[in-house]
């Protein structure tokens, strides 16, 4: 998000950090007296005031660097998560309450977020009585590499189970969803827990869903109405402008809160293995940081094999083309999603490579990439099914097959919502858990190194998009232009 605020320069840096540390001294203070009746000096006085000052001051570096960029920030909020947990082991469980904020605020934006993001993003697709060639192939070829990706991505995390290497206490809502069958995952579409005839019970309406974060009905309306609008004309264009309109207000408003994110992850990754030192030891710890690498390479492990082998077959089996060239010419490309971590913000980029480096039609480049780096979302697709079903087995919860084919068709389908920015998937993947009943506290689990995948996902997005302007040049126009290919 664009803002006047000046250059962080290390001067403005060092004065900044010594601000915040003087008004974490400040505040240490208070909360030394607060806590001991004695403002300076006391017995007591040493053990509470240096500790507060510490780990406030861990706060303040957080903010400070936050300074320098937001990536910046996560990192260090990550890092000094653990210095914190080592350092003070389950004291830092008090600070969990930062990250539930955090969490909390992202769930806030949830239904706002994903109906006007799926609303605008299918509108965008134009009348879809006339999308013709060009745009009906397209869809279909960005819902099927999604599929793929999601497919790819539970496949391996249920061979592998990073997640059975935790024990912690499931919620109660969420076990109810374990043993769902076909017929409850159809009635899901429209609100229903379950069969009515068998106890389950149905929202009366979309705004009863959505107050209950019932997330696939809203996604489903969401595609109908948007779809919708594209068939009436001139009337739904002031629809359109106010949806429009309204996005682009939540695109702010999520940049907004994601600059809590470092104090977030901080909150959440301190508190969540603060507690698991408190309660269970350093074993449990230990545990967690194992299970976390486990969970780290499966998604990785998923998008190198959708990134490397499934999109490459695509390219290859549907246009020919030589598959190391066409990555040669997008090199540039894919570095700079996997720096900025945004795939919006890697459109022109993949616009000139496509066009310039690997000759693509102009006509299924222009409609392809900046449709795709709103709706194409393989990689994030894929890390939410992964994240949601590691969840599962880390609160011991044993999901049917139905309701991972609900994980799987709400990943897909939230994919299309999610924005091209940084740490979007976060929120997405929010989604996903309300939809299918798992405890979003669960987050906590993955975001240390969250700010790490999210790069790696956003470059198999992007390519993801790159290689769909190939496809769709070869099946999606009406003839070739000329000199094409």
């Amino acid at each position: 998000m664009q803002n006047d605020r000046p250059r962080a320069t290390p001067a403005l840096i060092a004065r900044r950090l010594g601000l915040s540390l003087a008004a974490a001294a400040l505040l240490a203070l208070f909360i030394t007296w607060a806590e001991t009746g004695v403002l300076v000096g006391g017995d007591p006085w040493p053990g509470v005031f240096f500790p507060r000052f510490v780990q406030l001051g861990m706060i303040a570096v957080i903010l400070t660097a936050q300074r320098i960029g937001l990536l910046t920030g996560i990192v260090t909020g990550v890092v000094l998560a653990f210095v914190a947990v080592v350092a003070f082991e389950g004291g830092m469980a008090s600070y969990y309450w930062i990250g539930e904020f955090f969490l909390h605020a992202l769930k806030m934006i949830i239904v706002p977020l994903v109906v006007f993001a799926m609303i605008v993003g299918v509108s965008s697709l134009g009348d879809v009585r006339k999308l013709g060639r060009l745009g009906g192939r397209t869809v279909v070829y960005y819902l099927l590499t999604t599929l793929a990706a999601v497919v790819v991505g539970s496949v391996l995390v249920n061979l592998f189970r990073p997640g059975d290497g935790i024990t912690l206490e499931a919620a109660g809502h969420a076990t109810s969803k374990a043993a769902a069958g076909i017929s409850d995952l159809v009635l899901s579409f429209v609100g229903c827990t379950g069969d009515p005839a068998k106890g389950g019970t149905c929202d009366s309406n979309i705004v009863d869903s959505m107050a209950n974060l019932r997330m696939l009905p809203i996604i489903v309306f969401s595609l109908i109405f948007g779809a919708v609008l594209t068939t009436i004309g001139d009337k739904a264009k002031p629809v359109l402008a106010f949806f429009d309109g309204v996005n682009d207000a939540m695109m702010k408003v999520v940049h907004l809160i994601m600059l809590l994110a470092p104090l977030g992850v901080f909150g959440l990754v301190a508190g969540r293995f603060g507690e698991a030192l408190a309660a269970q030891g350093t074993d449990a710890f230990l545990g967690e940081l194992q299970a976390l690498a486990g969970y780290g390479g499966t998604v990785l492990g998923g998008l190198a094999i959708h990134g490397i082998i499934v999109l490459p077959v695509i390219l290859y089996l549907t246009t020919r083309r030589n598959v190391l060239r066409y990555v040669r010419g997008n090199g540039g490309v894919l570095l700079t999603a996997f720096s900025t971590a945004s795939s919006a913000a890697t459109i022109p980029l993949t616009l000139e490579a496509a066009e310039e480096n690997n000759g693509v039609d102009r006509r299924a480049a222009q409609f392809v990439i900046p449709l795709g780096a709103t709706v194409n979302m393989n990689g994030t697709a894929l890390y939410e099914a992964i994240a949601a079903l590691f969840i599962a087995q880390a609160y011991g919860i044993d999901l049917s097959f139905a309701a991972q084919l609900l994980v799987v068709l709400t990943a897909t389908l939230a994919a299309i919502g999610a924005a091209g920015i940084p740490e979007a998937g976060l929120v997405t993947l929010v989604t996903v858990l309300e939809a299918v009943g798992l405890p979003t506290e669960g987050v906590g689990l993955i975001l240390a190194i969250d700010w790490l995948l999210d790069r790696f996902r956003t470059s198999v997005n992007v390519w993801g998009d790159a290689v769909g302007a190939a496809v769709i040049e070869r099946y999606g126009l009406e003839r070739p232009a000329d000199g094409g290919r």
